[in-house]
């Protein structure tokens, strides 16, 4: 595929990743680590300075439009520690004026007390991690927190500030019934989240899961939740913007926008990924930060586990995977600008899906259908390049 244009550099986030949890849940697949004693916080927080630091040429001038502090449970560092990396984020890149700056947290009673604490060091949303109000389904997702500790996590939150909140939700859960479902949802809608995160439960290799699945819903029962969900969601004025992103009007992750919309964000701190767009270079780079917190935080290797420039055959589904994600897709213009290759390059996969009513395309968007949102893995698979 030839490049028909110049790549044009798009905005800059910044994710930042706090490995450790108090306890690993048996879903997840994420690169968290069980604490064990006293976390190295001032370790980190000097590693994450430095690596920072290293990155800082990546930025090509770009001061940061948003932020997400993911992990692990990042609500386990102290307010103080927080600060001190956003604000070397600030001094060193820049913040936009209206910078988003997300926190994941949990429910506990121990990362609540620190709410008011975060929103002084710069948080302006939290992600809590609530995943359902019902006890039995919480213990069963190996949570450490009840319905009781997610509602008061609430209230402290808007006690201590946030006025842009998102809550988890998970669905598909084991033994869960569209009736349990849909009062997880009604429950979340009485609390008047901006934002409502809300995906079914996917068993990943590497789980504990995995080793040992739970007995999960029926495909019927799932087909059921999704829809009664998506209606209720949506009469109570959270519309749906991506595959699991319910908000308010004007209430969207400009972070996770920013991911879909293939900008670009830095990786800081263990196991962060990061992609970075190379005008002069035409080249976009991905990289992946190394995975294990004692290897991070030794001075003798580097931050920097793996670091490769992205294939041209590989871009129209690295951005598709993304792009078409979004209920209203994206601009058609944005696929040349941030990958450098013509659209029309792949007017003959285009012009399949759309006689299949899997995709459409104008002059002006670029999105799938209602039809191909519901099987948008087969839509990607087209985007697929056969290995040489």
């Amino acid at each position: 595929m030839l490049s028909p244009s110049p790549l044009v550099l798009p905005p800059l986030s910044l994710y930042l990743h706090i490995p450790w949890c108090v306890r690993k849940c048996p879903y997840c697949d994420f690169n968290s680590h069980k604490a064990t004693g006293e976390l190295p916080e001032a370790e980190y927080v000097a590693a994450v300075l430095d690596d920072l630091q290293q990155s800082l040429p990546l930025t090509q001038g770009r001061a940061l439009q948003s932020i997400f502090l993911g992990g692990g449970t990042p609500s386990l560092f102290s307010p103080s520690a927080i600060d001190q990396m956003l604000s070397a984020a600030e001094r060193h890149i820049g913040f936009a004026d209206d910078i988003e700056i997300t926190m994941e947290a949990n429910p506990g009673t121990f990362e609540q007390e620190k709410f008011r604490g975060f929103r002084s060091a710069g948080i302006n949303r939290l992600s809590i991690g609530i995943q359902s109000f019902s006890d039995l389904h919480l213990q069963q997702l190996g949570r450490i927190h009840g319905a009781r500790e997610a509602l008061s996590a609430v209230e402290m939150a808007r006690t201590a500030g946030f006025d842009n909140l998102n809550l988890d939700l998970m669905h598909g859960l084991p033994q869960q019934t569209p009736v349990d479902a849909e009062q997880d949802l009604r429950t979340a809608i009485g609390l008047e989240p901006e934002h409502i995160s809300w995906y079914q439960l996917t068993i990943e290799p590497n789980t504990e899961f995995y080793s040992r699945p739970p007995t999960l819903p029926v495909d019927d029962a799932l087909a059921d939740i999704q829809q009664a969900g998506e209606q209720l969601l949506g009469q109570h004025g959270y519309r749906q913007y991506e595959v699991s992103a319910y908000a308010q009007a004007g209430r969207q992750s400009r972070h996770n926008l920013n991911y879909w919309q293939f900008g670009d964000y830095l990786a800081l701190g263990a196991g962060a990924h990061g992609k970075i767009t190379q005008p002069e270079q035409g080249t976009i780079l991905r990289m992946n930060k190394t995975r294990l917190p004692e290897h991070y935080l030794n001075p003798d290797k580097a931050f920097t586990a793996q670091q490769q420039t992205v294939a041209d055959r590989d871009l129209p589904l690295e951005f598709m995977m993304n792009a078409l994600r979004l209920v209203d897709g994206v601009d058609s213009t944005l696929f040349s600008e941030r990958t450098g290759l013509s659209l029309q390059s792949l007017g003959e996969q285009l012009q399949d899906l759309g006689q299949r009513g899997l995709i459409q395309q104008d002059e002006q968007r670029l999105s799938t259908t209602a039809l191909g949102q519901r099987y948008l893995n087969q839509v990607l698979a087209e985007f697929m390049e056969d290995e040489p």
